[in-house]
């Protein structure tokens, strides 16, 4: 069993609703991925894909309406989970248990209400406060390194952790890490990013901020995009994603290593190139979708990790996680 901590599955539910007036996408192009993957839940996250992103507020109703299309569509497919007992009754049920997140905030301005509304509305139970972008609340790690949390991004901390929604670091720049950290009254998440000591990308963590991120009770999502794997191309593989769990296990324990693989091969190339310049093949060698998620446990488990650790890391740290959070 494999929860997988990032993915943007309703970005690819929208596009092609709209634009191809398809429906029923998660039935046609993802479930046999995730069935064959052996993963049976994920935080499916709102985000404002470029170049849709010009238009916040109108891009994000597109979404939520989607969402909420899909999961009519697909309700025998998909199971919607908004407390954490709905994880064991979707997994009971042979169903997806799609966690509901949002990448970014952009579109709520400094409207600090909004978030109780896709908190009571749209069944979101994740947030960050921005992707690679400069908002009222706070900067993407491409941003003004000098820019933390705006007073409206402090007011979103709080209320995102008053709702029991998780508190998720990955994109924020460095100082906005701090920023959140100093505010954390729990668990906090950086749910796709890896170290930075293996792979000095500035979306990865740096030491220090791995160790915050334990102390809070939280956890760092394993990447599997390549960028974030290695500097050189030809190590960009599985093999040396692994490493990236081992450096950061001993470093901080496994109990706050999980899953979070943004697996991007769905995108379309405008949202894909605005992130990566590996168009045709956006995550590392062997483990470049949700069918091949399980690659990562069987290369750890052939370094000698045992199934407890395995299932740590593959879905019960997300578990855990969770049901500390989530009210």
């Amino acid at each position: 069993m494999i929860f997988d901590g990032h993915g943007d599955i309703w970005t690819d539910v929208t596009n092609k609703r709209i634009k191809n007036k398809e429906r029923d996408i998660f039935r046609k192009y993802h479930l046999e991925k995730f069935q064959k993957g052996g993963v049976n839940g994920g935080i499916f996250v709102i985000w404002l894909d470029p170049p849709y992103d010009a238009d916040p507020v109108k891009r994000s109703k597109e979404i939520v309406e989607s969402i909420q299309c899909e999961l009519q569509d697909a309700s025998d497919i998909l199971n919607p989970v908004k407390k954490f007992s709905d994880l064991a009754a979707g997994t009971a049920a042979g169903k997806i248990n799609a966690v509901t997140g949002m990448e970014g905030l952009s579109q709520i301005g400094e409207d600090i209400d909004l978030i109780n509304y896709f908190y009571d509305e749209v069944g979101v139970r994740h947030a960050m406060l921005t992707w690679n972008e400069e908002n009222a609340l706070a900067s993407g790690w491409p941003g003004d390194p000098r820019r933390g949390l705006t007073e409206a991004g402090e007011k979103a901390v709080r209320r995102i952790q008053e709702l029991g929604m998780v508190m998720d670091v990955s994109h924020i720049n460095d100082k906005g890490f701090w920023d959140i950290m100093n505010l954390a009254q729990g668990p906090v998440i950086a749910s796709h990013s890896n170290a930075r000591s293996v792979c000095p990308a500035m979306r990865n963590l740096s030491d220090d901020m791995l160790k915050e991120i334990a102390r809070t009770g939280g956890l760092t999502g394993i990447n599997s995009l390549r960028e974030f794997i290695d500097e050189n191309r030809e190590k960009q593989t599985v093999e040396r994603l692994a490493d990236h769990v081992e450096y950061i296990a001993e470093l901080i324990g496994i109990e706050h290593i999980g899953l979070g693989f943004d697996f991007d091969d769905y995108l379309e190339e405008e949202a894909l190139g605005s992130f990566s310049s590996n168009l045709d093949s956006p995550s590392g060698k062997g483990i470049s979708n949700e069918a091949e998620a399980g690659n990562l446990l069987e290369v750890l488990q052939k370094r000698g990790y045992n199934q407890e650790q395995l299932d740590a890391i593959a879905y019960k740290n997300f578990y855990r996680v969770f049901q500390t959070v989530w009210k």
